[in-house]
């Protein structure tokens, strides 16, 4: 049976053929639970993760607790801030492994009232791994709203890459954003473009994404929330994924939460590894996989 390094080597070989392949991790059987294309690993990321080969995950998103931002017991481990921090430092290095020379890392945070935390962490990992962006994430309403500031739309995704000299994958085709009609309809009535043939084949492929991406939250009417407090979008994860790698990839999450990114990997034909200490968490992303992929089937009959 191949590695998941092996099987990352071999998806190079190249992308016109994507086979669906099982990934596999060095960890006993009971504790691995596969579905779709990947696998969700259950147990504690720092027990877990060192457990996956090195080199193999082309993108890892992580969606770390925010650290006493939520009323959860998991948002409320640890003993103090540089608790919290440390613990941060241990993850992000094994995650720093796993991924591809040519990968990058992307963690989600907010700020909020606790702002010094986030920049804190921000900080430390700057100096772990190369600074890549700071991706804004404009929830497209305000949440958790403030009587002494304005109220907070945005979390925010620092993305890191391996070194300097790193030349991280990235396709900023495959994010584009489509113009409407009346807009290519103006664009192609401006007179300084003398081939209207040229510009109206460029404009169908649409703008490039900027690095502010506006995907609304999901509120609890939303028929994709499925009871996790902070569960983001599959469409937000989905914009990470196609940018930052190819079909047959493999991704990695280490707090899998409701499956957010698995169901993202699914769609877009991504290999992927989740990991979840919760079981009740596993088993809401196992249910929410298996329906997309039946679904998914359904509509290819």
């Amino acid at each position: 049976m191949k590695t998941v390094a092996q099987a990352a080597a071999h998806s190079r070989a190249g992308k016109a053929t994507v086979k669906k392949r099982t990934v596999t991790a060095r960890l006993k059987p009971s504790r691995a639970v596969r579905v779709g294309d990947g696998q969700i690993l259950t147990g504690d990321a720092l027990q877990v993760l060192p457990g996956l080969e090195s080199n193999s995950a082309q993108v890892v998103i992580a969606d770390p607790p925010y650290y006493r931002v939520l009323d959860e017991a998991w948002d409320n481990e640890w003993r103090t801030a540089d608790d919290y921090l440390q613990w941060t430092l241990r993850w992000a290095r094994e995650c720093k492994r796993i991924l591809r020379d040519d990968g990058l890392l992307y963690i989600f945070g907010q700020l909020g009232k606790r702002e010094h935390i986030w920049l804190h962490t921000c900080s430390l990992l700057a100096k772990e791994m190369q600074f890549h962006d700071m991706l804004i994430w404009d929830r497209a309403v305000g949440y958790n709203e403030r009587r002494d500031s304005f109220t907070p739309q945005y979390e925010m995704i620092l993305v890191l890459r391996q070194s300097a000299d790193a030349k991280p994958y990235f396709d900023k085709d495959a994010v584009r954003i489509p113009y409407d009609e009346k807009k290519i309809a103006a664009y192609l009535g401006d007179k300084r473009y003398q081939d209207k043939q040229a510009r109206e084949a460029h404009l169908r492929k649409g703008k490039y994404a900027t690095n502010i991406l506006r995907v609304p939250s999901l509120k609890g009417s939303s028929k994709e929330k499925v009871g996790h407090p902070s569960q983001k979008p599959v469409a937000l994860i989905a914009q990470l994924l196609r940018a930052s790698s190819r079909e047959s990839d493999l991704v990695l999450d280490p707090f899998l939460g409701s499956g957010s990114t698995a169901a993202a990997a699914e769609v877009n034909n991504r290999r992927w590894i989740g990991v979840e200490k919760n079981p009740e968490y596993v088993e809401i992303a196992k249910r929410r996989i298996e329906a997309g992929n039946a679904q998914k089937k359904f509509k290819l009959v």
